[in-house]
């Protein structure tokens, strides 16, 4: 069976919403739900948090696609704790859908997932960044990172770069426990949060630091302050090569020409090759 395309912002969910209530014994406060392409969220008269997830059962792997709750097991990183979850197959169509119970987000979301403005964070927030982007690398884990629900290996890595820029050398040395989809929608302001775990697990080194230099393109002094702030993992020739990564996503075949991080982003490439071929 063919898995249809969909996107939860235009389906209707009441009957998923309905069947996540039955089965976690809650409330949900239809007023509160934040709807994205492949998930919905909102907040329960008990005050926690359910984020449900639409995925194809080809997307799931070996992990099983419980990231959330796998999440749990870190240690040393601001994020919402887990507190129940379950799973279902889709009576129709060969899906699996999840929901998850957290606790309440600290704060908003910083901003959109690329952002038009800085969000003017503080220096606490970098700091407390920085330290749970260090715990993070420093865990352990089987699971391999799902950013956009592929499972991220060096084929992977090798096929989206040369997609653009062919013929980088485009080995991973170092692989670490990644979050895998950091961005400005992911995380909360003022206080710095780090949430929507599902896609977690070993990545090449840089590539959070790298996915959130990529959100933060249209605003140059952004982008410069993430790649200060992460100088350790993006000036590691890992780290350059998951820039070039982020750099040919946006590049790519299925690239917006109205997007303003091209230029940008090819002026970062054009530079990052040149030190990839030197080191």
């Amino acid at each position: 069976m063919t898995l249809r395309s969909v996107d939860l912002r235009k389906e209707p969910v009441e009957a998923v919403l309905d069947r996540v209530e039955r089965s976690l014994g809650v409330r949900l406060d239809h007023g509160t739900v934040v709807r994205k392409r492949r998930s919905v969220g909102t907040r329960t008269d008990r005050g926690t948090w359910v984020r449900i997830e639409r995925r194809g059962l080809d997307r799931i792997g070996v992990q099983g696609g419980d990231g959330t709750a796998s999440a749990e097991a870190l240690r040393g990183i601001a994020k919402p704790a887990w507190l129940a979850g379950f799973a279902w197959r889709d009576e129709t169509e060969p899906v699996m859908w999840r929901a998850d119970e957290t606790e309440l987000l600290p704060g908003a979301p910083a901003g959109s997932a690329v952002v038009a403005e800085d969000p003017k964070v503080t220096e606490e927030w970098w700091a407390s960044l920085n330290a749970s982007l260090d715990a993070l690398a420093e865990q352990h884990t089987n699971r391999i990172a799902t950013p956009d629900t592929e499972t991220l290996t060096q084929e992977l890595v090798t096929g989206t770069v040369h997609s653009v820029f062919p013929g980088v050398d485009t080995a991973v040395v170092e692989w670490r426990p990644a979050h895998a989809d950091l961005n400005w929608a992911n995380v909360t302001a003022p206080a710095f949060c780090l949430f929507d775990w599902e896609d977690w697990g070993m990545a090449p080194r840089g590539l959070d630091a790298a996915n959130l230099w990529g959100a933060s393109l249209t605003v140059p002094n952004l982008a410069d302050r993430v790649r200060s702030e992460r100088r350790n993992d993006l000036e590691s020739r890992d780290g350059k090569l998951m820039l070039l990564l982020v750099a040919a996503k946006i590049l790519g075949p299925y690239a917006d020409p109205e997007d303003p991080r091209l230029v940008p982003a090819r002026k970062t490439a054009e530079q990052l090759l040149l030190e990839l071929q030197a080191s």
